[in-house]
């Protein structure tokens, strides 16, 4: 039987799009008021919701790296000094506001920096071992395991958490590897925090019955699947078994943010050009189009071509207009402005006459519809749509040329080649 949701994510969120901000290399300052002079470029490019890495200070002991990792706090109520003061920050997230878009923080609730501050007033509230040593249960070198079997450390977490929904006005959480958390702890700070406002919660997980809580989740197995497709791992058909089970298996209401990069990624496995070559712009494409939400990673829009340290400074290079801003905007603007990109409207598959190569669907709402056609593969290809259930006048978004689709529809598409259409 289904799993259904306990929760229901809130208006805004559910046609949205998701850009990840790393503060410390997105400028030479890497300052909140630095990264607000980008503000408007990111309003013209379509981002709707800014995700903030983690914005808390950074534990001293055991740092690695000269900065250390964003992912070991030291504090859960204060702000991390190296980005400026908590003015500073409030100042950001109402001029976000005040262009219509909409701030959610990176929250880490598994583990905390050796030295954050309860380590001294709350020992209680960690993992100890039977010396009385805390400690880390996943190899992470610079945090230790908080103790959610501790009820008091359950309530201050979320007291924190209330913090920065009340005094800066955030609009929700990206929840680090939130299954490493009791479910149930979470399904307590939706409730007392989604009293102050609705909230978006965004789970880092594929753990499905923490999707009734979370609003989105990681599409972890579209990006590590997508990898071995282009690897020649596996073929399209089984790539296309992600889509259905993105499709038919998880809780109504619940959906996959789609990525080629994030942080993670970017610095550990490489950027999406290592990862993918030139498959990383129709794959761009995809995630923009299909049923899920997307996310563009700090420097995306460059393209961004190098991994970001994680625990030293190598600040992105804004060098005039990002090579990739016209084509981002062209896809987040179709997304928020076309009938066919709406939640409600499914994908349907369709059949080509080159199924190994080509991936090509079809979404329809209040009489619009939407072509997709991408070739996932380095040769040329001329691809037809087999008894496609498509009919009609169209426009290539790309391009603003009319595009008339029958039964004998025909594309030549280059190695790597798109083609979206919309009526």
């Amino acid at each position: 039987m289904m799993m259904t949701r306990r929760f229901s994510p809130i208006a805004w969120s559910i046609n949205s799009n998701i850009y990840e901000v790393n503060i410390r290399q997105y400028t030479t300052e890497g300052t909140f008021n630095a990264f607000a002079q980008h503000l408007p470029r990111l309003k013209d490019m379509g981002v709707d919701v800014l995700w903030f890495m983690p914005i808390t200070p950074i534990s001293k002991e055991k740092r690695q790296g000269t900065l250390g990792s964003y992912y070991a706090c030291a504090d859960y109520k204060a702000i991390n000094p190296e980005f400026g003061t908590l003015a500073d920050f409030k100042s950001l997230v109402k001029k976000a506001h005040e262009l219509g878009q909409k701030v959610i923080i990176d929250w880490v609730a598994n583990h905390t920096g050796w030295d954050h501050i309860w380590t001294k007033s709350n020992p209680e509230f960690y993992k100890q071992d039977a010396e009385g040593n805390f400690y880390d249960t996943n190899n992470w070198h610079d945090v230790i395991d908080l103790n959610y079997y501790d009820h008091g450390m359950r309530t201050a977490m979320i007291d924190a958490m209330r913090f920065w929904v009340k005094e800066c006005d955030i609009d929700g959480f990206r929840c680090d590897m939130c299954h490493l958390v009791p479910l149930d702890f979470w399904f307590r700070a939706r409730v007392e925090l989604d009293a102050i406002k609705p909230l978006f919660w965004l789970g880092e997980t594929l753990d499905v019955p923490y999707l009734q809580v979370f609003d989105c989740f990681y599409g972890w197995r579209w990006m590590s699947n997508t990898q071995k497709y282009y690897r020649q791992e596996i073929n399209l058909g089984q790539l296309k078994d992600v889509l259905n089970h993105y499709q038919y298996d998880l809780p109504e209401g619940t959906f996959p943010m789609l990525f080629t990069s994030n942080h993670d990624e970017n610095t550990w496995n490489g950027t999406e050009y290592e990862k993918y070559g030139e498959m990383a712009t129709p794959l761009a494409v995809f995630s923009c189009t299909w049923n899920g939400v997307p996310l563009i990673y700090t420097g995306q829009e460059l393209p961004l071509r190098k991994r970001l340290p994680f625990f030293d400074k190598d600040e992105v290079n804004w060098n005039g207009t990002p090579e990739l801003q016209t084509f981002y905007k062209t896809l987040l603007q179709l997304r928020k402005q076309h009938p066919a990109l709406q939640i409600v409207a499914k994908p349907e598959i369709l059949v080509t006459s080159d199924n190994d190569r080509v991936l090509a669907f079809t979404r329809k709402n209040e009489g619009k519809e939407l072509v997709v056609i991408l070739n996932l593969s380095a040769q040329d290809v001329d691809v037809q749509l087999s008894n496609a259930p498509v009919q009609g006048k169209f426009t290539n978004v790309f391009t603003q040329q009319p595009v008339t689709v029958n039964g004998s529809f025909s594309a030549r598409l280059k190695a790597w080649d798109y083609l979206v259409l919309t009526s």
